[in-house]
């Protein structure tokens, strides 16, 4: 039993109390709202998945659904892209697939009705393009540091 068990325990029949909160912020307690519009046959047969993801506004049947299906190739051919040695990759194509990811990332959590699949799949893309930009920079910088350290086997080579 936590320590301030006791304590809460003594306080509630003082919160439970209509007196304890005379402001008048409080609602009064009243029913609830209840639409006649409504069927009770609607009430009692809720609409299965199938049939909500078919008629949601981001549903099955709109570009919302199938443009992040689609393009999760884009981010299954950059994951088989790491077998690839760095030398054969393209800097500009992974860093126009890094800025596309991040950028539609964020606008898929902006506009209406807000797409979590395409952003998921934007944020996987630009993931995977900052992994690629990643290897092939640090390629790029090895591949200096040989040159350099060649120039100096040379100049030593040179002066003996």
């Amino acid at each position: 039993m936590s320590p301030t068990a006791p304590f809460l325990r003594a306080t509630r029949p003082a919160f439970r109390s209509s007196q304890f909160f005379t402001s008048s912020l409080r609602r009064p307690a009243t029913r609830r709202f209840q639409s006649t519009a409504s069927s009770t046959a609607e009430q009692a047969a809720p609409e299965s998945w199938a049939k909500r993801m078919w008629n949601s506004p981001i549903g099955i049947k709109t570009v919302h659904f199938w443009a992040p299906v689609m393009k999760w190739g884009l981010v299954i051919a950059g994951i088989s892209d790491f077998a690839r040695p760095a030398e054969n990759l393209s800097l500009t194509q992974n860093a126009a697939l890094t800025a596309t990811g991040i950028i539609w990332t964020r606008w898929c959590l902006i506009i209406k009705p807000k797409n979590y699949l395409l952003a998921a799949v934007n944020f996987f893309l630009g993931m995977v393009g900052v992994v690629q930009v990643s290897r092939i920079l640090m390629y790029r910088q090895s591949q200096k540091g040989l040159e350099a350290s060649k120039d100096k086997t040379v100049e030593q080579v040179v002066q003996a």
